[in-house]
């Protein structure tokens, strides 16, 4: 397993550029909210402690993980995206897997969607849809035993928010 004994939440501030300057989109699913919750906190206390402003961090709510696609679609051309107010966009989810195959079209639909905007838009999208087996594995994955997936992704685009700068 790639998370044994790693500590997801681990980073060296000297090597993560500032956030100061930086806007940050954050799309969180409301489906198992008890987990993404604890990602969103993850991302959000990550961003504060790189040096980001509170201000300058927009968070929008879907219903559940399909809708991220959608939400991160709409926030890249919204009114902050038109303003230059956005660097980076944070997507996060939590799909858990049931008894049947929805688990399997949910994860591809939102993979596949998060990779298109990447690929065609201008503003990175990270990824921070946990994808697993069991709950306990989502918990121990959003500010458990294997600290937190959302930390990371704040590290991601933090370093995506600063590579789109220095490419612009």
């Amino acid at each position: 397993m790639a998370t044994v004994n790693h500590n997801l939440s681990a980073y060296d501030k000297a090597t993560i550029p500032n956030a100061k300057d930086f806007r940050f989109g954050i799309v969180v699913s409301e489906w198992n909210d008890k987990i993404t919750e604890g990602l969103w906190k993850g991302a959000f206390d990550a961003l504060l402690d790189c040096g980001a402003i509170k201000q300058n961090i927009v968070r929008w709510n879907v219903p559940g993980a399909f809708e991220l696609t959608y939400g991160a679609a709409r926030m890249s051309k919204s009114i902050y995206a038109d303003s230059g107010m956005l660097d980076a966009i944070i997507v996060i989810g939590c799909v858990i897997q049931g008894e049947t195959k929805h688990f399997d079209f949910v994860c591809e639909g939102v993979t596949q969607g998060i990779k298109d905007l990447n690929v065609k838009g201008d503003i990175p999208v990270i990824f921070c849809v946990l994808t697993d087996n069991t709950e306990q594995q989502s918990i121990d994955r959003s500010g458990g035993i294997h600290g937190n997936k959302g930390t990371e992704a704040a590290i991601a685009a933090i370093k995506m928010a600063a590579l789109r700068k220095e490419t612009a």
